[in-house]
């Protein structure tokens, strides 16, 4: 049996998801999560053998989710699902060690083949990502690529993201279970990092990185 994790907040997509894998024998989806923090908590509990993973969840990014369940349980494949197809989101999830990328746009074409592909230790990138990829090389765009996100610690990425969902520094307290002081302390630490002077670019650099959407 092929017990699968799916992580995306809206539930239409996830019950579309579900239908399309639990159609295939031998497939089961043994969890479901709606945020990015419940996905990792589910991914420890459950030991998922594959998880599929939107790029975009409230909470904690499907980067960092990706991130956190790789470093803690190598058995298990990851599968992005993302709307975006720019270079350097690919480029972040394949450093991320991901398996396979579909865009959810060629979503019912190719969600089974990837799940099948990634399953038996292969790749898979829908068409349109492998052309992305193509083009960043041919324009030798991943030959630089900012690798400014890199330099941020886990703890403080999981900060830049709440803020820039709109939480305060109370909330993001709260939801981190550190103090009001320490969240603080994080926020100064990234800002100065990557050299940002004030929130309004913070959470411009949290979109353009893809930690949110816009």
């Amino acid at each position: 049996m092929l017990r699968i994790l799916l992580a995306d907040d809206h539930d239409l997509t996830r019950a579309g998801l579900r239908y399309l894998l639990e159609k295939q024998q031998g497939w089961s989806v043994c969890g479901e999560a709606s945020n990015g923090r419940l996905a990792i908590e589910m991914a420890e509990k459950l030991r998922p053998d594959l998880a599929i993973i939107d790029m975009s969840m409230p909470e904690v990014n499907g980067l960092e989710v990706t991130r956190h369940i790789i470093k803690n349980q190598t058995h298990v494949k990851i599968l992005i699902y993302t709307m975006h197809e720019t270079e350097k989101i690919i480029v972040d999830a394949l450093e991320a060690g991901v398996s396979g990328i579909v865009l959810k746009s060629d979503a019912g074409a190719n969600v089974v083949a990837a799940v099948e592909s990634v399953a038996k230790g292969h790749r898979f990138f829908t068409s349109r990502v492998a052309e992305a990829l193509a083009e960043a090389y041919l324009a030798k765009t991943i030959a630089e690529p900012d690798h400014r996100p890199s330099i941020l610690t886990a703890r403080e990425r999981e900060v830049v993201q709440l803020l820039a969902e709109g939480r305060s520094n109370k909330e993001v307290a709260d939801r981190l279970n550190i103090s009001a002081r320490t969240a603080e302390g994080h926020r100064s630490e990234a800002m100065k990092k990557l050299r940002l002077a004030s929130l309004a670019e913070l959470i411009r650099y949290a979109i353009r990185n893809g930690m949110v959407q816009p």
